[in-house]
């Protein structure tokens, strides 16, 4: 059990993968016309844009469509055809990831026009507003990449009468944005002998630091992992070299390698058993209480990232719950991406701060 607490804090930075503030899907479907409007089936063309750093459940986007339709021959002469362009304002609503994809849906308004205009009073057909609502999914293949799926229905009031369309679409989706050039300037770590002296004020507000921290330099009998704390009250063993410690040789503050489902504050599975470990710990040494905090790195919207980051540290503190630890021992806060411990303009910056991190606290 000494050693549950040290898989966490060997392991790396968490992977929290973030929305991008735009996205672009190019999407080719087919149509499936009611008859009553006097086409065929037909395939249609276009695009999908998408804004997320809006601070609303509903995510706007813009759809432009394209089709070039045939007249069913049963009422018009073999050729017949007419252009069929679908503009459309919708709002997005995506859920946590399921299982490997994104589930969405969405509803809005359009209008949609027909250039055939020598067979309008032969069908009935006319340019008008329609509705529209449908659901689909996304299929992530990375950060910045997935694919899209979606079926919409549409409703239109055709002259007399009202014609429906069903729309089967797909398309590549590319999320990016202008926040993700945002730059954060990386800081220094302190040196330990620093670290000790000049605390973390909140750690100060939580009487953290009322512990005594041991330095890692002092030579101590019996002190396999070179913390300055014997074996035989090290509560935690291994801890990294050059790691500030307490008198019961544990980290004031580790970094949990939990990773979420793409955009979801959902832990997967690989990382419940490192929640769990985590959990055993604090059921075990019952006088230590924990602090869960949420970081991200500057890809997507601040307001965007601190909502992240805080449902992440959330959904890790109620399974901390639901394994047994006392409610009233741990809290969850979500920092965004105010906290930067590296260099948010390289990729490789940008994984140390996507990172949940527990502070550790002795009552």
């Amino acid at each position: 059990m000494k050693k549950l607490l040290l898989i966490p804090t060997l392991l790396l930075s968490s992977s929290l993968m973030m929305a991008a503030d735009y996205e672009i899907t190019p999407m080719i479907g087919y149509n499936i016309a009611e008859n009553n409007i006097d086409l065929d089936d037909y395939a249609t063309f276009g695009a999908e844009f998408q804004y997320n750093a809006f601070d609303f459940f509903l995510k706007p986007e813009l759809s432009v469509f394209y089709s070039k339709a045939d007249y069913n021959t049963n009422r018009l002469p073999n050729g017949a055809d007419t252009d069929v362009w679908r503009l459309a304002l919708n709002g997005v609503y995506e859920f946590d990831k399921v299982a490997g994809f994104i589930p969405l849906t969405k509803v809005g308004l359009g209008y949609e026009t027909m250039n055939g205009h020598s067979y309008k009073g032969q069908t009935g057909n006319t340019d008008s507003a329609f509705i529209n609502a449908g659901f689909g999914a996304k299929i992530p293949f990375t950060d910045m990449l997935a694919l899209k799926l979606e079926a919409v229905y549409m409703l239109k009031y055709n002259d007399t009468r009202y014609d429906n369309n069903l729309a089967l679409l797909a398309g590549l989706n590319f999320a990016f944005g202008s926040s993700s050039q945002k730059t954060a300037p990386a800081q220094e770590s302190k040196p330990v002998e620093q670290i000790k002296e000049e605390p973390e004020e909140e750690l100060v507000e939580e009487a953290v630091m009322e512990e005594e921290v041991t330095s890692v330099v002092a030579v101590v009998d019996g002190d396999d992992d070179k913390d300055g704390v014997a074996n035989s009250i090290d509560i935690c063993p291994n801890t990294p070299i050059g790691q500030a410690v307490n008198s019961d040789g544990c980290p004031l503050k580790i970094t949990l390698d939990i990773n979420f489902e793409y955009d979801s504050a959902k832990v997967d599975a690989a990382s419940e058993k490192l929640v769990q470990e985590y959990a055993d710990f604090l059921n075990k040494y019952t006088n230590y209480s924990t602090k869960i905090v949420g970081h991200t790195d500057s890809i997507g919207s601040e307001t965007y990232n601190q909502k992240l980051s805080q449902r992440r540290a959330t959904s890790v503190r109620d399974m901390l719950i639901e394994k047994g630890v006392d409610a009233q021992k741990v809290t969850a806060v979500g920092k965004g991406e105010l906290e930067p411990i590296a260099d948010n303009t390289t990729a490789e910056g940008r994984a140390e701060n996507r990172r949940i991190e527990a502070e550790l606290i002795r009552n």
